[in-house]
This record gives structure tokens, C-alpha cells and sequence, in this order.
């Protein structure tokens, strides 16, 4: 929709939503089936949209900002030393970009083989603490 002098005016009192008033409704998103249906609301909708900045490389496709996305190549591959206090860093800071999420905690890494860590973590939102678990590796989904 194009703006004209009818639907526009400079000087108007806009209202400002904060993320806690904004909807969280969306596309339900089947990611087993690879399929979309329905809708989910809050605290689903949370879980959607944290599983799928973990599963979005930052920097890596166009259509997202560049504050869209985790920086999971820069930390996999290295030592489990490195990996371990890095990947806490990776995960707040991709998190936090999101103004619905307030705080990343009760990080627990674990190491499952050489290529592969288990990691375990709270993400504290608008609408509740989410725990979350992950695999990371090489091999890893």
C-alpha cells in the first residue's frame, strides 16, 4: 500500500507496543513433516522462534538481518575448552537479540564424542522460562 495525504499524517501521536504487548500468534511450523499448519500462540510460538534461530546461521542467507541468526561456525570445531565457554556467549547473543527473550540461563555442556556436545539451557521470556536441549557438531542437526 502506497501512502497518500488521506491515510498519513505528519504530526500524528503514534502508539508504541513493546514486545510484551505486541502478538506472538504465528504460522505453526511441523518441522518433522516439513510442513506449515495452524497457528501457535506465546509460549509455542517462543519455542518456534528460538529452535529456529539456533538453526539459522547469522550472516549466511539474505532474506534475514544481519542481528538475525547464531554464529555456530565460529565456535564448532574447536576444542571442547574453547567450545564450551564459547558457545554459552554464541547462544545469549543470538537470543538476546530478540526483544520477547530477557535472559539465557543454566547453561550445562556436555561433551557426547569428539564432534558432538549436548547443551542445556533456559531461555527466560515474556512468557515464561523455556528450557531447551541441543546437540551441536559437526555431524550434528
Amino acid at each position: 500500500m502506497i501512502p497518500n495525504a488521506t491515510t498519513v499524517k505528519i504530526g500524528e501521536d503514534l502508539e508504541v507496543q513493546t514486545a510484551a504487548e505486541a502478538p506472538s500468534r504465528t504460522y505453526k511450523i511441523d518441522f518433522g513433516a516439513g510442513r506449515v499448519g495452524g497457528f501457535c500462540d506465546e509460549t509455542e510460538a517462543m519455542k518456534q522462534a528460538i529452535y529456529k534461530i539456533l538453526q539459522t546461521e547469522r550472516f549466511a542467507y539474505l532474506i534475514y538481518s544481519w542481528n538475525y541468526g547464531i554464529e555456530l561456525d565460529a565456535v564448532v570445531g574447536k576444542s571442547y575448552q574453547v567450545f564450551e565457554s564459547e558457545i554459552k556467549r554464541v547462544i545469549t547473543e543470538a537470543l538476546l537479540a530478540d526483544s520477547r527473550i530477557t535472559d539465557v540461563t543454566d547453561f550445562e555442556v556436555t561433551q557426547i564424542d569428539k564432534r558432538t556436545a549436548s547443551v542445556k539451557f533456559t531461555a527466560e521470556t515474556i512468557f515464561g522460562e523455556i528450557p531447551i536441549e541441543r546437540e551441536v557438531g559437526d555431524n550434528a542437526v
